[in-house]
């Protein structure tokens, strides 16, 4: 073979192993039995900070389906300071901390409502629960928290799942429940979590910037070459940006626990996952990377 030949393909060999590894990778996301979703504000909202009642509505259809289809749902959502202050009529979220609290408050007991309504649509019952992030560092919480989940999915309800703003501020200064989603999925020991964005998934530049940017379609390891693609912050409602999301994944990784990010403006994209499409990025866990 000329050496020309060779090196032409080449490339073309690289593409097709990387392309079946993959696939094969995606493959057993069909599997997977207990999912956690999280969505966030800027997913839920409209760029003024107005609840998308639409996407809501497809929200609950999809996972009530795939709750239907033999699934264990939970979800964990951020959105209620939004809520809140969309009631009081604000038009950007404040940035005292007392006031965001105060939003999280009204917005929560609201939130929960719309979901309820748009459940109930599809007669699927929903509970809320409220936790903060020491359902890690408490073992005491943490089992009291397993406990709840795990008897919600027994009795084949949806857990919808909320950083308790009024008294816990880490996930209003840091996270957008980014770190929340991978909390409640190390302690419910999920088969896979979906974050569900504004973006599309991780890039190989940043997009808004470089117009040849590409999606990275499948990450074995969170390397320190990563998490500088992963700078940027989120909408003026939302707080999490794909920093907080590599965090998430990665805490999810070690646990041994498969992350997908992806857009959420079209809700029914959750088919196309669960049917193992390359959709958005797919953080494989430690013990899951491609074999040859």
């Amino acid at each position: 073979m000329s050496a020309f030949r060779k090196n032409f393909l080449q490339p073309l060999k690289m593409l097709k192993f990387e392309k079946k590894q993959m696939m094969r990778s995606r493959e057993k996301i069909k599997y997977a039995k207990r999912i956690v979703f999280k969505i966030g504000t800027s997913t839920l909202s409209y760029p003024n900070g107005r609840l998308n009642f639409q996407r809501i509505r497809q929200l609950a259809e999809v996972l009530s389906t795939v709750k239907q289809q033999g699934k264990e749902v939970i979800l964990v959502t951020s959105g209620a300071i939004g809520v809140g202050a969309g009631r009081l009529g604000l038009l950007e979220k404040p940035l005292n901390l007392a006031k965001k609290q105060a939003l999280a408050a009204i917005g929560q007991a609201e939130l929960i409502k719309i979901y309820q309504k748009f459940f109930e649509e599809h007669h699927q019952i929903v509970a809320q629960v409220l936790l903060t992030k020491d359902i890690v560092t408490s073992p005491l919480k943490h089992q009291n928290a397993k406990n709840t989940l795990e008897k919600l999915l027994s009795l084949e309800i949806i857990p919808i799942i909320n950083e308790n703003d009024t008294i816990s501020t880490y996930e209003i200064e840091f996270g957008d429940n980014d770190s929340l989603s991978a909390m409640v999925s190390t302690a419910v020991q999920a088969d896979l979590l979906i974050m569900l964005s504004d973006i599309d998934g991780l890039y190989s530049a940043d997009p808004k910037i470089e117009k040849h940017a590409t999606i990275i379609n499948t990450v074995e390891e969170i390397t320190p070459e990563l998490e500088k693609l992963a700078a940027g912050t989120g909408t003026s409602f939302g707080t999490g940006g794909m920093k907080t999301k590599l965090t998430a994944a990665k805490m999810c990784s070690d646990a041994h626990i498969d992350t997908i990010i992806t857009n959420g403006s079209n809700p029914y994209i959750i088919f196309d996952i669960l049917e193992g499409q390359a959709v958005g990025t797919h953080f494989l866990s430690k013990q899951e990377h491609p074999v040859n």
